[in-house]
């Protein structure tokens, strides 16, 4: 009936989002100690990038713009920050599951035998470990720079660049005896859409060979030369996904929570690398004294339960996306569940870095 139509289209359009992201998925996964290493790398040029974006966005803040242009330049920045991040070969940790739950899904063959699902959580535990390295790296600059800027600039201008106010706000709004975990979740639903407007553009920048074009117009070989014009091609047919992701992502961090509280409650957002750099510029403003109070701690523990739900809420997106492309059974993956939930048990340092058995 139409039940079984619209679950057929749905399995195929799962499908070919599946396919299209899995082609970009395996740059983010770290499989032996030296990809691991990578990635932690990566990951710091990440943090480096995003203390900037931490201090710029406190910079729009002080300049009392609307509601929409605040958000407007909020979602600039952060999408700016994302495409230079890509284009220094950093990365964001939570934005690796979304785009790499997919690549998962190439792997989902027979699960037949308990051997075939343990196989497929060995691959899991490789992108979940990375996921962490990512995370490590991120919050490893990402807040002690931002710091670091509070305290130089308490040294040279007398005082420093976020104030008191902005500190107990920020003390107010990332602890988890607020709304946090709601953010945080939701925060991870944004990760995968923006995984999957990727996959989109991919898809329909290969299906009208927008690469051909570019390299082959009149008009722009006449501009631009044909080597020139055949570098774009490429550029472009490699990074559209890349562009597509980060760009989105940093207009839904930043207008969302906007444009949910012209239609409704505010739907705020609460990224783990973004929060642990305010947390940052909060201590540099208030000083030492800061680590006495309760509050700090809670924004912490906050911090951490962001990043919990930044990467598992969008990587369990991804996931059930990518087990419908491939027509997974829900049997298996209540299997796959099972496996994933004793290797939590029995090993779970395996999960954050490599060891020997992993």
């Amino acid at each position: 009936g139409v039940r079984a139509l619209l679950s057929r289209h749905y399995a195929q359009l799962s499908r070919k989002m599946a396919q299209r992201s899995a082609e970009t998925g395996e740059h983010y996964i770290a499989h032996t100690r030296g990809e691991y290493r990578d990635m932690l790398r990566r990951a710091a040029i990440g943090g480096a990038v995003m203390s900037g974006t931490t201090l710029l966005k406190f910079a729009v803040l002080a300049i009392g713009l609307s509601a929409f242009w605040g958000g407007a330049w909020a979602a600039a920045n952060y999408a700016a920050s994302f495409v230079l991040i890509m284009l220094l070969h950093g990365t964001v940790a939570t934005k690796q599951p979304a785009m790499t739950a997919p690549a998962m899904a190439q792997r989902l063959g027979d699960l037949k035998t308990d051997a075939a699902v343990e196989a497929f959580v060995d691959d899991v535990v490789h992108l979940l470990r990375s996921q962490a390295a990512g995370i490590f790296g991120n919050l490893a600059l990402c807040g002690p720079l931002v710091l670091l800027a509070q305290l130089l600039a308490t040294l040279v201008l007398g005082r420093p660049l976020v104030g008191a106010a902005e500190a107990q706000h920020v003390l107010h709004a990332l602890t988890l005896l607020g709304p946090t975990v709601l953010y945080a979740a939701f925060t991870g639903v944004l990760l995968f859409a923006s995984s999957i407007l990727a996959g989109w553009m991919e898809n329909w920048f290969v299906f009208h060979r927008l690469d051909s074009a570019i390299a082959w117009n009149p008009r722009i070989v006449a501009r631009l030369g044909a080597s020139r014009a055949q570098r774009w091609a490429h550029w472009w047919r490699h990074h559209i996904s890349g562009v597509t992701a980060n760009v989105s992502l940093g207009l839904m961090l930043g207008l969302v929570p906007v444009v949910t509280g012209f239609v409704g409650p505010t739907l705020d957002v609460r990224h783990v690398t973004l929060s642990t750099g305010q947390l940052g510029a909060a201590a540099g403003a208030l000083g030492w004294p800061v680590m006495q109070l309760p509050a700090f701690w809670w924004c912490v523990a906050g911090i951490g339960v962001t990043g919990l739900l930044n990467v598992g809420v969008s990587f369990w997106l991804a996931f059930e996306l990518a087990a419908r492309a491939r027509g997974v059974r829900a049997l298996d993956r209540q299997r796959i569940r099972s496996a994933l939930v004793k290797r939590l048990r029995t090993r779970l340092p395996s999960f954050l870095w490599p060891t020997v058995q992993a």
